[in-house]
């Protein structure tokens, strides 16, 4: 049975076409960060929404990888309905600004699984695509390589199998990053065959 497009054909910087928001989400250590940077470096027109955090800026981390502040800044923000959602994980409190994209782009959001539900509430058009490791072991590493401590890393994995159950009943879409070249090439169909109407998980037979 052939699927119906999900929209009228709309290539981003159409006027008059809203923005589309893709929300790429999934638990810690899975890859999300590398394969957003990917997308946006290969696809035109997509504005990435830099999330802000209270978080230490971890070693080696690049300093526009979140807008780093301190709680009070964030809480101020907040208060102010400055955020599309914000939440606290880890005794840190994390959120997204509204946003506010160039004129023809598209929105790129990458964000947990607690923040993925909040927009999708906000925002019901949101596509949301669940990122996940090949294992749990691999997940494990790629949280140790990036200098999470043994107690927060085991936090981290409990908390992902809760959030993996929660996203999947939220995601259109579940990408597997076993391969980065894979996965980056498939997140790019995604969001190429929103922009042109028909959902990439149709098929034309």
């Amino acid at each position: 049975t052939r699927c119906q497009p999900a929209r009228e054909p709309a290539q981003a910087g159409q006027r008059g076409r809203p923005p589309l928001i893709f929300v790429i989400s999934g638990p810690g250590g899975v890859g999300k960060g590398t394969l957003v940077a990917r997308l946006v470096d290969r696809v035109g027109q997509l504005w990435l929404s830099r999330s802000w955090t209270t978080r230490p800026r971890r070693p080696g981390e690049p300093a526009d990888a979140y807008v780093f502040v301190d709680p009070e800044t964030f809480m101020a923000e907040a208060d102010s309905g400055g955020f599309l959602e914000w939440a606290k994980f880890l005794g840190n409190m994390y959120g997204t600004p509204m946003p506010a994209p160039p004129p023809g782009h598209d929105v790129i959001l990458e964000i947990d699984v607690q923040g993925a539900e909040q927009v999708l509430a906000a925002r019901p058009d949101a596509v949301v695509v669940l990122v996940l490791a090949p294992s749990p072991e691999v997940q494990e590493e790629r949280l140790r390589s990036r200098g999470e401590t043994e107690p927060a890393l085991a936090q981290r994995v409990s908390i992902g199998e809760a959030e993996v159950r929660a996203a999947q009943g939220l995601a259109r879409h579940v990408v597997i990053n076993d391969d980065l070249e894979r996965a980056t090439q498939e997140l790019v169909g995604i969001v190429e065959s929103y922009r042109t109407g028909l959902p990439s998980n149709c098929s034309d037979a």
